[in-house]
């Protein structure tokens, strides 16, 4: 009878941790699905121009000589890939502008990671990219389809 009780108690375990694994998958979204829309975009590109552009270029190519990364293509994808957007928005709400850090908005930060996801070939979709950090967890930078 003991046997039976504690077969049943791991079971129900077993059965409660696969369906919150299963609804921690289905909550994660990829970049690649329409995260953000054009408007955040558009906004995010200004605000590169007068923020980032000095340091990371018109082009968002970079500066290697002064240890700078580039924003696009694969040096931006070895470094955010498989990462939630979260720790990008991390990153940018702490580190950047480098020349006045601390005071991006987190709407600001949201725009410009939508302008990043653009800019790398990820589309536009219906919802904007939320400028809450908790949601953004949900959120991956993962392999191009």
């Amino acid at each position: 009878m003991r046997s039976l009780g504690l077969m049943m108690v791991v079971a129900g375990a077993v059965v409660i941790g696969t369906s919150v694994a299963a609804q921690g998958s289905a909550a994660t979204k990829s970049a690649w699905t329409g995260v953000y829309t054009d408007a955040q975009a558009d906004r995010g590109e200004r605000e590169y121009g007068r923020t980032c552009s000095h340091c990371h270029g018109l082009s968002l190519e970079g500066d290697g000589s002064r240890e700078i990364p580039a924003l696009v293509q694969d040096q931006f994808m070895r470094r955010w890939r498989g990462r939630p957007v979260q720790a990008l928005f991390d990153t940018l709400m702490r580190s950047m502008p480098a020349d006045d850090r601390g005071s991006m908005t987190p709407r600001m930060a949201a725009d410009m990671i939508a302008y990043l996801l653009r800019a790398n070939g990820a589309p536009a979709g219906d919802a904007q990219l939320p400028s809450d950090r908790e949601a953004l967890a949900a959120v991956v930078i993962d392999e191009k389809p």
